[in-house]
């Protein structure tokens, strides 16, 4: 628990300093892929949608039958692959159609993907999900580049509307800092989220790779 709250901590003080400095120039890591036997096998539904901190981004019907929770860091290169690849298989065969919906959480695992976390909350509404997209379709423009990666990310922000001002106090929100580090923090804590992307399909870690064979059959036995 104490390494836990210390790393918390370190992300916290190296997301800020960073934001407040303008440089975001440390390295980002590359996050693991969530493997099968990390935390739980199944966590209590009613508490895995109890996120109080800030609305869930969700795709999808509020009636599908079944709900997807994704945790995801936006520097994981991973998550960047579910996105980009498998994302828009698994939106049209389920949830346009109405059967499944998709809840999408932070899990930043360095200072720049609590950098675009916050850049993708403050872009607000409607634009969120597709700023998360645009993030991750650039990844490689700002999540590893050894440069200052801020001018890209400013690039990125002012295709939502953001302008100098808007970005600047964004990436220096305390408060929105605070509520995604308890977001990440739950998750870990609670729900065993060690690594990204991790899955729960009504409540249960998806076990398959996530790739569209994998999502079929997890979701095929709960749309019988």
């Amino acid at each position: 628990m104490k390494t836990l709250l210390a790393e918390i901590r370190f992300h916290r003080r190296a997301a800020l300093a960073l934001a407040f400095a303008g440089t975001l120039t440390a390295a980002a890591t590359q996050p693991t892929l969530a493997r099968p036997g990390d935390g739980p096998a199944e966590v209590a539904v009613e508490a895995l949608m109890n996120q109080p901190e800030l609305p869930d981004l969700v795709m999808g019907s509020p009636d599908a039958k079944v709900t997807i929770v994704e945790y995801a860091s936006m520097t994981c290169g991973h998550c960047k692959n579910f996105h980009t690849k498998v994302l828009p298989e698994l939106k049209t065969k389920y949830v346009d159609t109405g059967k499944v919906r998709i809840i999408f959480r932070e899990f930043p695992l360095d200072p720049r993907a609590f950098a675009a976390s916050m850049l993708a909350r403050c872009a607000g509404g409607e634009k969120s999900l597709p700023m998360i997209s645009a993030l991750f379709e650039t990844q490689a423009d700002w999540a590893y580049v050894k440069e200052n990666p801020t001018p890209k990310l400013f690039e990125i922000a002012k295709q939502a509307g953001f302008t100098q001002e808007s970005f600047d106090k964004c990436l220096t929100d305390q408060a929105l800092l605070d509520k995604l580090t308890a977001i990440r923090t739950r998750a870990a804590e609670t729900f065993g989220v060690s690594a990204t992307p991790s899955f729960f399909i009504n409540g249960k870690k998806l076990t398959e790779p996530p790739t569209i064979e994998g999502f079929d059959k997890a979701l095929e036995p709960l749309l019988k």
